[in-house]
């Protein structure tokens, strides 16, 4: 257990009033920056879809993100998904909506809400997130897209990924070589259990914006020879996971259509 999980209960409901406004501002702002980079770069409109970095908030303030319009939500720990998705899905029921992977007998017509797990997964975790999360981010290698295809198999369920990849070479950041991305995603989409639905990276941390936008573009360049390739099992990996509070729009303008933003809605974590 992460130690800032004893001094803060992940699974409180209740928030205050000036609490759920400041999240919802964040909201709003973050809302207003995509649609401006998406015009700023000739997409249209919606086709990028915000994901609310839920990292250390509990069920109240992500509540308070999805009634101000977050409709896709991740989270970095296996162990606060564990802690927050009965909650979550309690209170969105409530609200006429679900959240995390789909449930027999659920209400197709209900809105849905992603939940994606964006954060690195030990083997012995995989099956505690499984039943909550739709689709797992940080699939970096084969052998860990394969741990993960056994245990949905036993499951009898489908679990969607996403390829992470190191686009700025950093030794402190996770995710596979660009040079070998083709390669894995081709023999992932290979594997039953799982659905190879794109690709995911961090920008580099640096200063210097030509640097950042470069790796994404690269990513962006990656998805296309991935689907240009027709190998079996690709055909669905279209999206592109990358940008956060600090370069996302460097990464809507090349291509982004997930954008994965925690501090802009939450404010400054008080945990690491």
């Amino acid at each position: 257990m992460a130690a800032y999980m004893e001094h803060k209960n992940l699974s409180n409901e209740t928030i205050d009033l000036t609490r759920a406004r400041q999240i919802a501002d964040g909201v709003h702002r973050v809302l207003d920056r995509i649609g401006a980079a998406e015009a700023a770069s000739g997409r249209e409109s919606g086709s990028v879809r915000l994901l609310a970095a839920t990292k250390t908030r509990d069920v109240g303030e992500i509540m308070a993100a999805i009634d101000a319009g977050v409709r896709m939500i991740g989270e970095n720990r296996p162990q606060e998904v564990v802690a927050k998705i009965d909650g979550l899905r309690r209170r969105c029921a409530e609200l006429g909506c679900t959240i995390g992977a789909a449930e027999s007998g659920t209400d197709s017509g209900a809105t849905h809400i992603p939940f994606h797990l964006i954060g690195q997964l030990q083997s012995n975790k995989i099956n505690k997130v499984l039943p909550a999360v739709d689709a797992i981010e940080s699939v970096d290698s084969i052998e860990s897209a394969e741990r993960i295809a056994r245990r949905a198999v036993a499951r009898g369920v489908t679990v969607g990924v996403l390829l992470e990849v190191n686009e700025s070479g950093e030794a402190s950041k996770s995710g596979c070589d660009p040079a070998v991305a083709v390669d894995i995603a081709r023999r992932i989409g290979s594997i039953g259990g799982v659905e190879l639905q794109g690709l995911m990276t961090v920008g580099a941390h640096v200063d210097d914006g030509r640097v950042i936008r470069a790796g994404f573009a690269h990513l962006r360049r990656t998805r296309e020879q991935i689907l240009a390739s027709g190998a079996p099992g690709t055909e669905q990996c279209r999206e592109l996971s990358m940008g956060m509070t600090q370069d996302m729009e460097l990464a809507i303008a090349e291509g982004a259509t997930i954008v994965r933003v925690g501090t802009a809605i939450f404010g400054e974590r008080a945990f690491k």
